[in-house]
């Protein structure tokens, strides 16, 4: 590696680790110097266990926090213009569904404990709804997009589970309402762990 391929390491290096709150503890592994995609960061969530490094990566929490960001900029108590709720931008047809029909929307709002109780449930819900598709697809490429549990389960919580199922067969892609399609929500939260969803 060159000197001056070095220093632009350790400068965005430097500058992705200074774009995350410290409390999220965090460190970043860049896998390949110049041009690079996202797919080239490793995030890594290190625990000490018995004087050693262990590393966490990719688990449930991880794609909760990411979700949270990607949604609502983590802001618990944001509505968008359609109405949509919280940190993942829950809409009350979903939220009723789920069985919080009880909950105001101003409960809703300020309690994140819930926030992330009906995230769950809806990713419970939707991993059993996608079940047979999950085992079938894993890991494959379908209509250009690589298929993983974590990337169909995002999908469905952006443009629901029917429209993840339709995709699969046809390839017809959804769009939300800011015109973002169901297709990139795949590719970006691919890859999570979510085996403790069971």
């Amino acid at each position: 590696m060159s000197k001056l391929n070095r220093i632009i390491l350790l400068t965005l290096t430097t500058y992705l680790c200074s774009a995350f709150n410290t409390l999220d503890r965090r460190i970043i592994y860049i896998k390949s110097v110049g041009s690079f995609s996202k797919k080239d960061i490793v995030y890594i969530q290190p625990e000490i266990q018995a004087g050693e490094f262990t590393l966490k990566t990719n688990k449930l929490q991880d794609f909760m926090h990411d979700m949270a960001y990607r949604e609502s900029s983590n802001n618990p108590r944001i509505v968008n213009r359609w109405g949509y709720m919280g940190l993942y931008q829950f809409g009350r047809k979903t939220l009723n569904s789920l069985g919080y029909s009880n909950v105001s929307n101003r409960q809703f709002l300020s309690d994140e404990s819930i926030q992330h109780e009906a995230m769950i449930n809806l990713l419970k819900h939707n991993k059993k709804v996608l079940k047979r598709h999950i085992k079938k697809y894993n890991g494959k490429m379908v209509h250009g997009i690589r298929i993983t549990e974590s990337g169909l389960l995002a999908a469905a919580h952006l443009g629901g589970a029917g429209t993840v199922r339709k995709f699969l067969r046809t390839g017809k892609v959804k769009r939300d309402g800011l015109g973002t399609p169901i297709t990139e929500y795949m590719e970006t939260f691919s890859g999570y762990n979510l085996q403790s969803l069971n």
